[in-house]
């Protein structure tokens, strides 16, 4: 099981051009590269957002929010709520389970396309934070990404921070890489009311 302290916003509209450049210029190490898109199957549970379950690339991925963590604030344009998760991955050899096909036909999954930029950070002993070229495993990490959303034809886009690491350095890991990120930013305010997981935006948009 992968242990992560996660910080998310979301907002209905695509990504504003401004905030897509601070990104790319800021964020990425190479700010010329080429996002992931994929499309992920969620299973809309009514009133359920503190567990979250997707077919993903082949794969079953189940969250379960094990702790909503303190409000943090970085700046005076960034604000959000931070959440602590548990995810379990399942994946099936034969290729046989776990795919879309399997489940369009249910009311219950909702697909979403993405288009993911996104960024690998480490925290340093120095508590400096610097980017990670490839998927080399270190410690103290956190990425950083934005996403572009699409659920029933709705564009919608989000931001967010997922770090790991060893357990008592989860919220530093995220308050450090958040701390360093948001000193350039200066695009719109993102506000408590608009932070949360991937669960409860479902229920926001999806009823």
């Amino acid at each position: 099981m992968l242990i992560t302290n996660e910080l998310r916003w979301f907002y209905p509209g695509t990504i504003p051009e401004d905030i897509k450049l601070w990104f790319q210029q800021n964020c990425l190490v190479d700010p010329f590269q080429s996002p992931e898109s994929r499309e992920d199957l969620y299973l809309y549970s009514p009133g359920c957002d503190y567990m979250g379950i997707k077919l993903r690339q082949g794969r079953l991925e189940v969250k379960w929010r094990q702790a909503e963590l303190d409000l943090v604030r970085f700046g005076e344009l960034a604000e959000g709520r931070a959440e602590k998760w548990g995810k379990w991955l399942c994946c099936d050899s034969t290729g046989e389970s776990f795919q879309p096909a399997t489940v369009l036909d249910n009311a219950s999954w909702v697909s979403v396309q993405k288009v993911r930029y996104s960024q690998l950070y480490q925290v340093l002993p120095d508590s400096s934070v610097q980017p990670v070229v490839g998927n080399e495993n270190i410690d103290n990490p956190c990425t950083v990404e934005i996403t572009h959303l699409v659920i029933r034809d709705n564009p919608w886009w989000s931001i967010g921070f997922e770090a790991s690491g060893e357990d008592v350095c989860l919220m530093d890991n995220l308050q450090t890489t958040a701390s360093s990120i948001f000193n350039t930013y200066q695009g719109s305010r993102l506000g408590a009311a608009d932070s949360y997981a991937y669960p409860h935006w479902l229920g926001l948009v999806y009823r």
